[in-house]
């Protein structure tokens, strides 16, 4: 099994990114587990956290238990899987299980949609590294009382993926939930192979067996400390020429999963995008045409290389970007390799996401605050002239939607606002729904450089779903969440356009209308 990278701009910048990487030795020391390499502050972090360099014994082991438990619930006619989690416990199974319902959101309607689900033939996953994310402990809580109200006992419906010790295994244990416990070793971003990415995979029907396998038929590839690493070429293609060129515009042709952009962008967002630096991927839908910003790279994703008549690829002679091409298991591990190199070149801890709990305590302070009504939302006329004042040239544009994320009209409209807004604007624009993006690009949002302007969809639910145990709702979490963060983002300079509707479907129509 091979790796091929096209279309690297070999110039002085990238080669001596490139051999700095070589010369420290970069890659054996990465699998020899030195933590070291980012420096003496970061070394500690580092040393927990670098386990998912040797994942093939503990890999094998969770799935030869999960498809054990996997027949078990089929046998039972359990054949409907529900994941409650987020970032790292949900953007691997959300790429790897089509037949996984991936629920990382507070907005009553994605909740409701979930829980009125036949939970008579239903086992949901919950997944939390920490045992205490806050999105989904609300979700257990919500998913125990529907069970209990559809006459099923939760005990032997609920799974648990969790780090050993935390407070939710030991609270799962004592009410009869069956606990994976995953490697503590391993950060949430990396732990695509530990029990956080195959759990879950595994028990929708997920074939994780190839995928562990195509990995580890590249380790040894990206371990070497060669110019020919394809790691490491990767890293110092993405670095080399930053900070003015810090996007990579991710396309993938359809034989990788299409939700594998979103993963790339938990990895290397939150682990580079902090200190002021980094590098930002951006998922591009399907189709979309990239924004030809000079502050961006164009990244060509796909399971094997297309080749010319002539046997040579295609893609080599290529000036529209870097073409990755490798199996789906080998594009895992390589990611992976190249996100810890960037680092490296950086000069960041990519094990950190030291902005990330701002946003979660400003969260908790907004649910606490007392309730205010929301300003009349503009006219999508002036967001638009809004965002034409505050885009920087050389800068980017999220738009963080807070709206519901199966509601395919409501996918559509943003995946054309981001496309037209782009245009518009001659920038790079990011789409993530809110709050995945938390746990996702917004470290780089907070952390990386201060050139990007947010605009917030935040669609106001009147029917709101209640948290057991909580005083608040999960329409009030959610609308806490985007307060939370649009506050944070204001704290560090940055600006933010905030739109609260009731109608996101007209207001994102009238954004699309021009005249």
């Amino acid at each position: 099994m091979t790796i091929s990278l096209t279309g690297v701009s070999r110039d002085a910048a990238f080669d001596g990114a490139l051999g700095s990487l070589r010369d420290a030795s970069f890659a054996s020391r990465l699998f020899s587990k030195d933590t070291s390499l980012w420096g003496a502050e970061a070394a500690v972090e580092a040393a927990v956290r670098l386990g998912w360099t040797d994942f093939e014994g503990n890999a094998s082991e969770v799935l030869a238990a999960t498809e054990d438990l996997r027949r078990e619930l089929l046998d039972d006619g359990i054949d409907s899987f529900v994941l409650c989690g987020m970032g790292g416990s949900s953007l691997a199974p959300l790429m790897i299980a089509p037949a996984l319902r991936v629920l990382d959101s507070t907005h009553p309607d994605t909740v409701r949609a979930a829980l009125e689900g036949d939970l008579s033939r239903t086992a949901v996953i919950v997944s939390s590294k920490s045992g205490g994310t806050v999105e989904t402990m609300s979700q257990m809580r919500a998913f125990e009382a529907a069970f209990v109200g559809a006459g099923v006992d939760p005990a032997g419906r609920i799974i648990v993926v969790t780090d050993p010790g935390s407070a939710l295994e030991d609270a799962a244990t004592r009410a009869g939930h069956r606990v994976f416990n995953a490697d503590p070793s391993v950060g949430g971003r990396f732990s695509v192979f530990t029990a956080f990415g195959i759990v879950p995979s595994v028990l929708a029907g997920a074939d994780m067996q190839q995928l562990v396998a195509d990995a580890a038929g590249v380790r040894d590839e990206l371990a070497l400390d060669s110019g020919e690493n394809p790691g490491l070429v990767l890293a110092a293609a993405l670095a080399a020429h930053l900070p003015e060129r810090f996007v990579a515009e991710l396309t993938t042709d359809g034989t990788l999963p299409a939700e594998f952009g979103l993963w790339i962008e938990q990895l290397v967002a939150e682990s580079t995008g902090k200190d002021g630096k980094g590098v930002f991927p951006i998922a591009l839908p399907a189709g979309a045409t990239p924004s030809g910003a000079s502050s961006a790279t164009l990244v060509r994703l796909g399971a094997a290389e297309a080749l010319g008549n002539d046997g040579r690829s295609s893609d080599s002679d290529s000036d529209s970007g870097i073409g990755v091409f490798a199996p789906l298991g080998a594009q895992l591990l390589l990611w992976q390799v190249a996100t810890a190199a960037m680092g490296f070149l950086v000069g960041v801890d990519p094990f950190n996401q030291p902005d990330v709990e701002a946003a979660k305590i400003a969260t908790r302070e907004s649910l606490g605050a007392p309730a205010q009504t929301s300003p009349a939302a503009p006219a999508p006329a002036e967001i638009r002239a809004r965002l034409r004042e505050l885009v920087l040239p050389e800068g980017y544009l999220a738009v963080q939607a807070y709206v519901d994320s199966g509601d395919p009209e409501l996918a559509g409209l943003l995946v054309r606002a981001r496309q037209e807004l782009s245009a518009e604007l001659g920038v790079p624009v990011a789409l993530g729904y809110g709050p995945r993006y938390l746990h996702s690009t917004g470290q780089f949002h907070k952390g990386g450089p201060a050139c990007g302007t947010f605009l917030q969809i935040i669609g106001v639910d009147a029917q709101e779903v209640a948290i057991p145990g909580e005083e608040a709702g999960f329409g009030a979490l959610l609308e806490a969440q985007a307060h939370g963060d649009a506050s944070v983002l204001r704290e560090r300079g940055r600006d933010v356009v905030s739109v609260e509707t009731q109608d996101p479907v007209g207001f994102l129509r009238g954004l699309l209308a021009r005249g």
